[in-house]
């Protein structure tokens, strides 16, 4: 068991390097002059100007001193100073993220929460009613464009029926709670403010269900093929020859293995929901990293670029590294 931890995480190390070679190569040969996207076309035709500006920001170096510069700053834990708002990228991320990872970790437990008892029941009541429903879900799901169902369910929701609030984390008139880690739903629940967690609720509800749509619909189809395939096996044959009741066999025998795709799909699905919101944050005004990265590389930002994409690479790198130690919980077999 060590040594298989110990060689996810080398093979962690390793990409992490070569993630961070790949970001800082493609940031820097992005189309676009950052000289003329800051100082505009008056400012960017005095040599001087442009001079003095590119040396302040690194841009006079060469590409691999600039690169090291850069490794160096992630060994400190510096991200470098964004172009854009004149501030540590670093801090940007730390005032953005708690938004989208509230956001895609709501959404993710609602399609966990939804998507495995369906899949389930539609594999153990195959071609029933159950199913047809279930294939129905996933198929809207997987094939409907985030950015449509947004529009139509606060076209639906907010504009016709009025049961949903306006775009945003809250009411214009409420104040954010207190407590300082940017979680909404965390800082007034422990601090017993009922009203903005319902608030704040309220706001997360439209957005979170239409950012689970489509992870909905893949962990519901993955469910339900794997736990087809677990049920027509030897092992699951024998559990029922006992004299095992159906509900035992299902759960206990057959879910168990039949978990091991699901767990390699919610966890690749869970960090593109951290990293893949930028439609949906952009739609409902939600101030999360989604909006942010639109705004940065509209702005040309390459800071900010780099920093974003980094922390979009070590977050998959940790969700797969999370998943491959998993498998030896659920499988003895990868602990031997």
């Amino acid at each position: 068991m060590l040594r298989y931890v110990a060689i996810r995480l080398a093979s962690a190390v390793v990409m992490a390097l070569l993630a961070s070679l790949v970001i800082f190569l493609i940031s820097n040969f992005v189309p676009g002059d950052p000289v003329l996207a800051q100082l505009g076309d008056i400012l960017a035709s005095d040599p001087a100007v442009v001079a003095q500006w590119r040396a302040k920001w690194g841009l006079d170096l060469p590409l691999w001193d600039r690169y090291w510069i850069f490794l160096s700053g992630l060994l400190h834990g510096d991200l470098g100073i964004s172009i854009a708002t004149r501030r540590p990228v670093l801090e940007d991320i730390a005032q953005y993220a708690p938004a989208t990872i509230e956001l895609a970790t709501v959404s993710f437990l609602l399609a966990l929460v939804v998507g495995i008892p369906l899949g389930v029941a539609a594999a153990v009541w195959r071609d029933s009613i159950v199913d047809a429903v279930a294939r129905a879900v996933s198929l809207l799901g997987v094939s409907a464009p985030t950015f449509w169902l947004a529009f139509i369910f606060l076209a639906i929701f907010y504009g016709w029926l009025g049961w949903a609030p306006g775009p945003g984390r809250l009411d214009p008139i409420a104040f954010p709670p207190e407590g300082g880690t940017g979680f909404f739903l965390w800082d007034s629940a422990v601090q017993g403010d009922w009203e903005t967690f319902h608030d704040a609720l309220t706001h997360l509800a439209l957005p979170a269900i239409v950012l689970a749509a489509a992870t909905l619909g893949l962990i519901t189809r993955t469910t339900r093929a794997a736990m087809l395939e677990c049920l027509h096996q030897d092992y699951v044959r024998v559990a029922r020859a006992k004299g095992l009741k159906e509900r035992a066999v299902v759960l206990h025998h057959a879910l168990r293995n039949a978990l091991v795709p699901v767990v390699t799909l919610g966890g690749l699905a869970y960090a593109n929901l951290l990293t893949g919101a930028v439609m949906t944050e952009t739609i409902f005004a939600w101030p999360g990293l989604g909006r942010y990265t639109f705004r940065s590389a509209a702005a040309l930002d390459f800071p900010a670029i780099m920093g974003i994409t980094l922390v979009v690479s070590a977050t998959y790198l940790l969700v797969n590294l999370v998943v491959d130690l998993s498998y030896a919980l659920l499988d003895p077999r990868v602990r031997r």
